[in-house]
């Protein structure tokens, strides 16, 4: 029984474990089209017992950006290339910023490119600290740059002229209750099953 019961909290707290090591800066929507104008989502939790008061985000090659959403209580600073492009954003909160208990959502809208395949993000968290987490790695390492996958667009396919987003970031209420009912289906999956190996030990 002892073993079973070691079991069930070894699974359920790697399940924990993963969920909070999953929480970093990231860009939605995670899937986009060639050539579309789109909303992109830049979702900031702050994992630090000290608020977050500042985002940059790098605008890739394969993305205009041209538009931002304002932010309450947050102001934002561009810079362009020649061309006039905008390359980076800076998010600098004018009050108290992002608490550990709190997320941040900063919207901005453009265009991807005909040719895109992917849009990777590098994206730069500072904390009141003075600490900046450079979300810039390669996929799979401890602080990865969030990654868009962009597919070919259909053929005949017409591009939408008046920039309107084609797909919204998930809500987080809907995506961390649907988290949780997995994490508990299968808790109650593994306790159904120590709960069958108990009464089958007993009738022995």
């Amino acid at each position: 029984m002892k073993k079973i019961l070691t079991l069930v909290t070894c699974i359920l707290s790697v399940m924990l474990f993963a969920g909070i090591a999953s929480a970093h800066v990231t860009v939605y929507p995670k899937e986009t089209t060639q050539g579309t104008y789109e909303v992109f989502t830049v979702r900031v939790p702050t994992e630090k017992d000290v608020p977050t008061v500042k985002v940059e985000v790098k605008i890739p090659a394969e993305v205009n950006i041209t538009r931002f959403e304002p932010k309450p209580d947050w102001k934002y600073e561009l810079t362009k290339d020649a061309t006039g492009k905008i390359t980076s954003v800076v998010w600098t909160a004018t009050g108290n910023g992002l608490s550990s208990t709190e997320f941040g959502e900063f919207k901005m809208n453009g265009k991807v490119a005909d040719d895109a395949a992917q849009i990777s993000w590098k994206a730069y968290q500072t904390y009141q600290d003075g600490s900046v987490v450079e979300w810039v790695g390669a996929e799979g390492s401890d602080k990865p740059a969030s990654v868009t996958i962009v597919k070919a667009k259909p053929a005949g396919a017409e591009t939408d002229s008046h920039g309107n987003a084609n797909a919204a970031a998930p809500a987080v209420g809907e995506t961390a209750q649907s988290n949780i009912s997995l994490y508990f289906s299968i808790a109650a999956f593994i306790l159904g099953v120590a709960a069958l190996l108990i009464s089958l030990r007993k009738k022995r």
